[in-house]
């Protein structure tokens, strides 16, 4: 009974030396929260206000900021070529903007010598890592893609950095995505829950495209299924307004545009069109062409594009018999050097 009274007295007294507590809450996912308490001693900041005192504004904010109002990461990160908003929390963009020219993608910038990897200017309790794919089910979806930065191998790099990355349907991001990249630009991720509870990702483009110097400003807003999507589905049936886009990521998107002053809507500008199945197999056999390193694997390359019922054309084969000249000189040459030896 002594034991039980000497450890409440030790409580009580120990409440007495309290100062002051600061709290910190915060909604931690769908249905939880969570806090942090900071309490302040005597002798560990000032003396307590007396009683009947009002508390002054800028006194209180100063009171409220003495050891700094929580972080969220989310300020603007500028890259080479696209800047984004991180989501700490869900180890994702938040969005990503980027500029897209003629010449920019052009270039000698090359993919293959780049690599997913935590970005540097994220702290590493906030960064997503390769591994949290591995076994996951879906792709490294880019947000600024790879190939709109091959006027710069550091701003390719930089499209690799996980802080750029969401997760992706592996059929959409090869396929419907892709086609999308080719078109627009500029990209963030909505969470959305399923009738089961389920969350999926929808991924939401917005896209701005100022097509010469005195035409008005062309713009759309979409909103994809992060799903396979196929080739028989039109971009512009996932056209949505502006307005509607803003309502859905409480973001405010091209602030400093004005408006009220003759935007023109993409689509009818320029008919919002992705490239069809045989066009899309065509491009990606053709790039294909390239990266044959030997004359067995460049007529690999043939056969499955007749394989799956798509005729080369002219453009195609100009590149594929070039490739092959070239291979068969290298094979003559080795074939000599050999033989010397």
């Amino acid at each position: 009974m002594n034991e039980t009274l000497c450890l409440l007295v030790k409580g009580f007294l120990g409440l007495l030396r309290l100062l002051s507590v600061f709290v910190a809450r915060a909604v931690v996912g769908e249905v939880g929260g969570g806090f942090t308490a900071m309490w302040l001693l005597w002798g560990r900041g000032d003396e307590a206000m007396p009683a009947g005192r009002k508390p002054s504004g800028c006194a209180e904010k100063a009171l409220l900021e003495q050891f700094g109002v929580p972080l969220t990461g989310t300020q603007t990160r500028h890259y080479t070529n696209h800047a984004l908003s991180y989501d700490q929390s869900k180890q994702v963009p938040r969005w990503v903007f980027e500029h897209v020219s003629k010449s920019k993608i052009m270039g000698d910038a090359d993919r293959k010598h780049c690599k997913f990897k935590p970005d540097p200017n994220i702290p590493a309790t906030f960064s997503a890592f390769s591994e949290d794919y591995v076994g996951s089910g879906w792709s490294r979806g880019h947000m600024a893609p790879a190939g709109n930065n091959k006027f710069s191998s550091q701003a390719m790099a930089e499209t690799f950095y996980l802080s750029n990355i969401v997760l992706q349907n592996f059929d959409n991001n090869a396929e419907y995505w892709n086609r999308m990249e080719m078109y627009l630009s500029g990209l963030l991720t909505l969470p959305q829950t399923g009738s089961h509870g389920k969350k999926t990702i929808r991924s939401v483009i917005l896209a701005h495209r100022s097509l010469v110097s005195t035409e008005p400003l062309a713009l759309g807003a979409f909103v994809v299924p992060n799903e396979a999507l196929g080739f028989q589905r039109q971009l512009s049936e996932f056209q949505v307004s502006l307005q509607d886009l803003e309502k859905l990521s409480g973001l405010v998107f091209s602030p400093h545009v004005e408006r009220a002053s003759g935007i023109s809507n993409i689509c009818s500008v320029d008919t919002c069109r992705l490239l069809d199945f045989q066009e899309f197999t065509l491009y990606l056999s053709t790039r294909k062409i390239e990266g044959a390193q030997s004359v067995p694997r460049l007529e690999k390359v043939l056969e499955n594009l007749k394989n799956v019922g798509v005729e080369p054309d002219d453009y195609f084969m100009s590149r594929y018999k070039k490739k092959l000249e070239e291979l068969k000189a290298k094979e003559q040459s080795w074939t000599l050097e050999r033989k010397s030896s």
